[in-house]
């Protein structure tokens, strides 16, 4: 009888997600088993009775998943689960923080694709805003954007303070060079647009970021995408469902919430089979998602 693909799911929270908990299991994992309020000192106990338990046959059918909602939090505990093994002894790590890595991932893609199908350009040099910075999909979007050739700015809509902080944990992590802004007014924002060519929206369910009269100062908008699929829209007339299609008011082109959230669902879900299918351990970040993402869209 083959020994059944467990998946042991770290959170630093009160719960795990169930999204992540249908999306392992569906698939294929046959089992997993949540830890909660786990601190970033826990996780290489928790690591080695994983897999010492399983022998060196077992461990490659068994796998780690690190959720929460901070993006470093996140990858020091993969980096803290990958300094605990060792050959033969090495199970498959994969890290996607409120799923912000693999929608992340999907959003940049997703413009990515349109920048090159209607515009023939690509993320070099392109000016990226970034609304909802401070928060871990935001960040993670700008992350992989300005790695990928792009000047992006993290805007705070409570003033630059935490946004700076954030774009020099990202030089400081990650080596690359975001910038940051205040975004907390009217005029602010408009002022930000002038020179905005894709504007990447990951602001709170159901708060309108950006309005009709922020975007009719975005004259060189090539695309705007949105993570918000709670009415209203985070870009006012953006619908959920567009993926390319004219965003009133602007030069440019809009994609909705449920267009980035199908990319996502694949890429999550692509990521949980390679923990399956491999026979090498992985180690799976938001890189590895993007990388998968930009497969997928082509």
């Amino acid at each position: 009888m083959e020994r059944p693909y467990i998946l042991h799911m770290l959170s630093p929270l009160k719960h795990v997600s169930p999204f992540d908990v249908n999306m392992a299991l569906d698939a294929g994992f046959n089992a997993v088993v949540p830890y909660t309020n786990v601190e970033l000192k826990e996780v290489a106990a928790l690591v080695q009775d994983a897999i010492f338990s399983r022998g060196p046959k077992g461990v490659r059918r068994t796998g780690l998943f690190i959720g929460g909602r901070q993006a470093g939090q996140a990858l020091d505990m993969l980096a803290a689960a990958r300094a605990a093994m060792f050959p033969p002894f090495q199970m498959s790590v994969f890290a996607d923080p409120a799923g912000s890595f693999t929608t992340a991932a999907a959003l940049v893609a997703c413009v990515g694709r349109r920048l090159k199908d209607k515009f023939g350009a690509d993320w070099t040099g392109r000016r990226v805003a970034v609304f909802g910075g401070t928060g871990v999909v935001g960040f993670s979007a700008a992350v992989i954007a300005a790695g990928a050739g792009a000047k992006a700015t993290l805007v705070g809509y409570d003033g630059a303070a935490r946004v700076a902080a954030a774009a020099a944990d990202a030089k400081t992590r990650f080596g690359v060079d975001l910038g940051h802004a205040d975004g907390s007014s009217d005029s602010l924002k408009m002022a930000l647009m002038r020179d905005t060519e894709v504007i990447l929206c990951a602001g709170r369910a159901g708060v309108n970021v950006l309005n009709a009269a922020h975007l009719a100062a975005a004259r060189r908008l090539m695309v705007a995408a949105d993570i918000n699929a709670v009415p209203p829209a985070g870009i006012e007339g953006l619908g959920a469902e567009d993926d390319g299609a004219p965003l009133a008011g602007t030069p440019g082109l809009g994609i909705g919430a449920l267009a980035v959230g199908g990319v996502k669902y694949r890429v999550e879900s692509g990521l949980f089979k390679r923990m399956i299918e491999t026979d090498k351990p992985l180690y799976l970040d938001f890189r590895d998602a993007f990388q998968l993402a930009r497969d997928l869209v082509g």
